[in-house]
């Protein structure tokens, strides 16, 4: 098996993990359709793959909109006839205090890591079944796995976010559906920006420009991941940097 020639779909696209898993996989030939919320930066990542003579496509999406989400689906399915992978990657970390009471926070958290995850399985899983194949990957976190002071919310969808994709690959292996979880450490992307606590947003923006991995080491995972044997299923790549404690 190969990724070459495989439609690989890919939210969260227009910076971080997502563009660099584009750049990663459009090298390896196979056929991106991006999205993300602001237009301009995806119009950049598809300029950039473009030139490089990989193909790729792209389409905005607001992954917290069901209908949104499902348009996506839907016209990369019109403009490949196929989906090899849906990358559910959008994602945000509003951490803070509980006693801070972020409530609008939380509910963001849970609308983009949860349920925007959720909207593109909806969206997608009925096409995959019709055709018999096809491939769920999610970024998931090492706050799915250790729970720290501040994040506990965050830590709470990415916990979620394993639930549900592990249930996903029980119902639907059998129908040769794989699912799999990219579940990185601390990584030097613009994740920190959505921090909500003005002093862990500087904690985490020196933590990750100090140890993070590059999003390029993520976009290997992916990589890794999506070139296996249809009979051979990642359920889970969990990488940090080598300093990384917890």
């Amino acid at each position: 098996m190969s990724v070459k020639g495989k439609v690989v779909v890919i939210t969260g696209a227009s910076s971080g993990i997502g563009a660099a898993t584009a750049k990663k996989l459009a090298d390896h030939g196979a056929r991106l359709f991006v999205g993300a919320r602001h237009a301009q930066p995806l119009q950049d990542l598809v300029t950039t793959v473009q030139a490089a003579g990989g193909t790729i496509a792209s389409q905005p999406v607001d992954v917290t909109q069901e209908t949104s989400v499902k348009a996506f689906i839907t016209a990369a399915h019109a403009h490949y006839g196929r989906l090899d992978v849906v990358y559910n990657n959008a994602g945000i970390m509003p951490n803070s205090p509980l006693s801070e009471g972020r409530v609008a926070d939380w509910e963001a958290a849970f609308q983009v890591n949860v349920m925007g995850v959720l909207y593109g399985i909806a969206a997608a899983l009925p096409i995959m079944k019709r055709q018999g194949f096809g491939q769920f990957i999610a970024t998931d976190s090492n706050a799915g796995h250790v729970i720290n002071p501040n994040a506990a919310v965050y830590a709470g969808t990415k916990f979620a976010l394993r639930a549900i994709m592990d249930a996903l690959r029980q119902e639907e292996g059998p129908h040769m559906i794989r699912s799999t979880m990219i579940s990185p450490g601390n990584v030097t992307t613009n994740l920190w920006q959505s921090v909500g606590n003005t002093g862990l947003r500087q904690a985490v923006r020196q933590r990750e420009a100090a140890i993070g991995l590059r999003p390029e080491d993520v976009a290997n995972a992916v990589l890794y991941a999506i070139d296996q044997p249809e009979d051979v299923g990642i359920d889970e790549i969990l990488l940090r940097p080598t300093v990384q404690q917890n």
